[in-house]
């Protein structure tokens, strides 16, 4: 009695165990369908899902979803590298064309035998104002490209903002004249920064081009002192600006002029950005009311 007991036990726990591997074995074909599915349509956001409770099962589906995430995040950084480059490569094309148009028409202008003097020398201005926009602009390319390089060196020091602002200002006092800005200055004494001065003094020139750009009425530059950092504030009046489009003002493709015809290409606070990055630093824009305002903070000195 006891050995047939013992075989109806043994065979028992035999069909359960083949039952047990049949249906993990149904539920990994099923994972693998699923898998597939997840392959040929990547874009979806399906992950793949086990109806069975082994621990074992739980924690490698678990590890492959894992996997699955991070190609998809890879996935959508990639899609979006590749459109900003396209609508980059799109704003480069335009920035070039727009000027060379002008440099080709002007230039042909000038073969005209029946053009006064007076007419050729306007011209011949015109034609070198384009051909400076352009160098500039490729200056500006060449320079956003080192300051991205991962062999650029930087050159940490201890910079006083206070006199960096003062003396960068006054190098734009005739542009601030003829635009008619209303401009104020707080020249409160502030701890040093730890800097690169070159960098420092080029983020402040950006600021304030911009400024120049947009601002309606008036420009105000402050520096507060927090117990890390160092802020510079800059703020001006603006025309009606989207909110949505905030989160876009530092990227290499934005430019608060859609049509471009201004011939900026908008990489101004772009270039503020890496740079404050590259130096432990951070920046970041708001706008209040009809009030553009950016904030950089610089490390300070130790």
């Amino acid at each position: 009695m006891g050995s047939w007991l013992m075989s109806i036990i043994l065979a028992s726990l035999l069909v359960i165990s083949v039952g047990m591997l049949l249906y993990l074995h149904w539920d990994l074909r099923r994972m693998t369908h699923q898998l597939a599915n997840i392959i040929e349509n990547f874009g979806t956001n399906e992950l793949v899902r086990t109806n069975t409770h082994s621990k074992g099962v739980i924690r490698f589906i678990t590890k492959v979803n894992q996997l699955i995430h991070l190609f998809k995040q890879d996935q959508q950084q990639s899609q979006k590298r590749e459109k900003e480059l396209k609508q980059e490569m799109t704003n480069i094309s335009h920035d070039l064309r727009t000027p060379l148009t002008s440099i080709k028409g002007f230039s042909e202008l000038l073969t005209d035998p029946s053009l006064s003097e007076v007419e050729k020398k306007e011209f011949l201005e015109i034609i070198q104002k384009k051909i400076n926009n352009l160098t500039m602009m490729v200056d500006v390319f060449y320079e956003l490209s080192q300051i991205e390089s991962s062999d650029k060196q930087w050159d940490m020091e201890q910079v006083y903002l206070d006199q960096a602002v003062v003396e960068t200002m006054l190098m734009f006092y005739g542009d601030f004249e003829k635009s008619q800005l209303t401009v104020e200055v707080d020249e409160a004494v502030v701890s040093p920064i730890l800097a690169d001065k070159k960098a420092t003094n080029r983020i402040i020139t950006n600021i304030i081009q911009n400024a120049l750009r947009y601002a309606k009425s008036y420009f105000t530059i402050n520096l507060m002192e927090k117990e890390e950092y160092i802020r510079l504030r800059a703020a001006n009046d603006i025309e009606a600006f989207d909110q949505n489009e905030l989160e876009r003002i530092f990227d290499r493709t934005y430019s608060m002029d859609r049509s471009r015809t201004s011939g900026q290409h908008g990489l101004g606070l772009h270039i503020v950005q890496q740079l404050i990055n590259k130096q432990d630093g951070k920046v970041v824009a708001e706008v209040y009311e009809d009030e553009f305002r950016i904030d950089v903070f610089f490390k300070k000195w130790n």
